[in-house]
């Protein structure tokens, strides 16, 4: 038998392996054939699908780039391999396929939809809605991949009617794509609509029961319905299908500590630590529970574990993450660190007064007055109704013996929230602090008239 008749058994065979699931056997029947011909692109192709199916997106990418190269002018080659490097989080690159793909009639459309998507990775929606409306143009294609798409890209910008609505769409036209009632689960959960959302996953684990994603999904919905005990019970079920799956892990600490078990807490974060230490979040709930033990130590040296993290890379952490972050650094008394985590967050959300407020909080204990006042001005432009930034300014002028503004920014508080549980300790401490100041200039005063008494005195001698 010569090369090519064994290179091309391999290749059936990887077929039938592909087929029955067995990715690594397939995978290495198709490694096999291109060692004998490397220069059959469409042998790369299937070599890419089967690692894609895998999970392993970064050699699927590898084995398609090899495919392009010696097939440049093939559509199904870019948008696959568009669609890996999306998966594997590299979507500056995926663009750049994307857009060759365009020039490719067979794959116009495809290209369209995949750049929603990319752009939405992107942060460019303006540029995804209109790949959204350039493949609705095409009369003959199937819309439904376009419409989830573009419904991501507005749940990513908070439109979460609009995203319903083309959710809802995909829906009616393909009923079958996948997740498509998880991802419009998610958008009615969002609206807050929480019994209508459960329904929805529960329709899509009929449809897929072992689909992970799906019940770590409902799990988190019936956790905020307060059902802690039925989202404990769809997270147990995911490590019965995946033992080791890090945020079935997570989910039943956030359980645990919701339920006031704080060791059962900590040994759920501690094996999620191990299992992924780059996990988001777990580092910040093991420094919460060392905090609530006061354990300062173990605290300090996982947030300054995190803040490395966050240094090497701010772009993962949202603008919760830095709330949730900075807040912890202030407890531990990383002052410095907890301005710089703030700052990032108004940097990000520049018109979040909450995020400017919480600068002013850092810099109020990192010392630096003027700056913090800055802060809170900023905060109160954005609304004149926060009250923490108007407690701040208050006591900010009182330390400063400031009465007048001191007086002036309570009143604010007070036209906002007359309830308000701090006002009558501001009041009362302004009132103490004008009597003391009062008694001081009082005393200043006879004590200076009795140092010039004497010093007439020994002026006359």
């Amino acid at each position: 038998m010569n090369d090519w008749s064994e290179a091309e058994q391999h290749v059936e065979r990887a077929h039938e392996l592909y087929e029955a699931g067995r990715w690594d056997e397939a995978e290495q029947a198709l490694r096999h054939a291109l060692s004998l011909n490397p220069f059959r692109a469409e042998w790369h192709f299937n070599l890419g699908l089967t690692l894609e199916a895998a999970g392993r997106y970064a050699d699927a990418a590898a084995a398609l780039e090899a495919a392009h190269e010696l097939q440049p002018d093939d559509g199904p080659t870019l948008t696959l391999l568009a669609s890996v490097l999306l998966r594997d989080e590299r979507a500056e690159e995926a663009v750049r396929y994307l857009e060759l793909a365009e020039d490719i009639e067979e794959s116009r459309f495809d290209s369209y939809v995949h750049r929603i998507e990319a752009y939405a990775a992107l942060d460019r929606h303006d540029e995804a809605e209109l790949m959204f409306y350039q493949a609705l143009q095409d009369e003959e294609a199937d819309h439904a991949q376009a419409y989830a798409n573009m419904g991501e890209t507005l749940m990513a910008r908070r439109d979460v009617e609009r995203a319903l609505y083309c959710f809802r769409e995909a829906a009616s036209r393909d009923s079958e794509l996948p997740r498509i009632h998880a991802r419009l689960a998610a958008a009615y959960a969002e609206t807050g609509r929480h019994e209508r959302a459960r329904q929805l996953y529960l329709r899509e684990l009929r449809d897929e029961p072992g689909d992970i994603d799906t019940l770590l999904d409902l799990g988190c919905l019936l956790v905020d319905m307060n059902r802690l005990a039925d989202g404990a019970e769809k997270f147990r079920r995911v490590l019965e299908l995946e033992s080791d799956n890090p945020d079935a892990h997570f989910f039943l600490g956030d359980v645990a500590l919701r339920q006031q078990r704080r060791r059962d807490a900590e040994a759920a974060f501690k094996l999620v630590h191990r299992l992924d230490p780059a996990y988001p979040e777990v580092r910040r709930r093991l420094a919460e529970l060392a905090l609530d033990r006061t354990d300062l130590v173990e605290a300090r040296k996982l947030l300054r574990r995190e803040m490395r993290e966050f240094r090497e890379r701010p772009v993962p952490f949202t603008p919760s993450d830095m709330d949730d972050l900075g807040g912890l650094l202030l407890d531990a008394r990383l002052n410095r660190d907890a301005e710089r985590v703030f700052l990032a967050f108004t940097e990000r959300s520049p018109k979040d007064a909450r995020a400017w407020h919480l600068l002013a909080v850092a810099r109020f204990q990192v010392g630096n007055r003027d700056a913090a006042e800055e802060a809170c001005r900023i905060a109160l432009q954005i609304n004149p109704r926060l009250v923490p930034a108007l407690h701040n300014m208050a006591l900010s002028a009182i330390q400063d013996r400031r009465w007048g503004r001191a007086v002036h920014y309570i009143a604010r508080i007070h036209a906002v929230d007359p309830d308000d549980p701090a006002l009558r300790r501001l009041r009362l401490t302004v009132r103490a602090c004008r009597l003391i100041d009062a008694l001081s200039r009082s005393l200043g005063r006879i004590r200076g008239n009795t140092l010039s008494r004497g010093v007439r005195k020994r002026l006359r001698r």
